[in-house]
């Protein structure tokens, strides 16, 4: 009978400690206080992203097709052992939530997103040229995806989806959201006025580019300017010949 107790508990034990060791191998390594100071010291770097945000996505720049609105929100998670920022999407196109998070370790940037219909989708990257630039490993199919994130200044931020197939070298535009921060006014519509060469608004400041000058609303369009003058210009030809289209369609349905 001894022998029998002896074995039952002797495999309750085994059991248990099997129990505890697959617990602990789910459970993340805890990290060091040197290094979760680091964790926080880098994501304290996106401190600008904290707060809402209005958010206009397309799919292609200048084009309202498939564009669509809507509002998201950082916000800091400190209470967990590392600290992240989660970001949050109401009625958004490519993604529901995410949560940013940095590995000391390997200097790297991981982004846990939800897309909108609850798949799980992981990001990894580092900082290249003051842009958060993070890519995901190629799933079944061999597709890889890469986000783009550009603080242009404190009160606008560009999101960049692109993903790139098997058989590609080079990625490809999905869309983009433009995230002005809650609580901004946008730019005036131009009356009259020069209209600022990326979002049509009024004019209120000048660049020079190729030996021509350009009318910007804002240090933001400033930027964006800069970051991508040819599209820019093409994007703005493009909706001046839209406009001058429509408005000769309005005058001969008048005449």
């Amino acid at each position: 009978m001894r022998i029998r107790v002896s074995a039952v508990l002797l495999l309750t034990s085994l059991l248990f400690a099997g129990m505890v060791a697959a617990e602990d191998e789910q459970q993340p390594a805890k990290m060091s206080a040197e290094n979760r100071a680091a964790a926080r010291a880098a994501l304290e770097e996106f401190n600008s992203l904290i707060g809402g945000w209005r958010g206009v996505g397309q799919v292609r720049r200048g084009s309202n097709r498939g564009a669509w609105l809507e509002q998201a929100e950082w916000v800091w998670q400190l209470k967990s052992d590392q600290p992240a920022l989660r970001y949050v999407v109401e009625k958004g196109n490519q993604l529901k939530t995410a949560k940013l998070t940095y590995d000391p370790e390997s200097k790297s940037y991981t982004l846990e997103a939800v897309l909108p219909d609850g798949a799980k989708r992981n990001y990894v990257g580092q900082v290249e040229d003051d842009k958060l630039v993070l890519q995901s490993p190629a799933d079944a199919d061999g597709t890889v995806y890469r986000i783009t994130v550009t603080r242009l200044n404190e009160k606008r931020t560009l999101v960049l989806f692109q993903k790139r197939g098997a058989k590609q070298k080079r990625f490809g535009r999905v869309a983009e959201v433009g995230y002005t921060r809650q609580g901004t006014k946008l730019a005036e519509v131009g009356g009259g006025s020069p209209e600022c060469i990326v979002t049509g608004g009024k004019g209120t400041s000048t660049i020079d580019y190729k030996g021509k000058t350009y009318y910007l609303c804002c240090s933001g369009c400033r930027e964006a300017f800069l970051d991508d003058p040819e599209g820019i210009i093409a994007d703005a030809k493009e909706r001046l010949k839209k406009k001058r289209a429509k408005k000769a369609a309005a005058a001969k349905k008048n005449s």
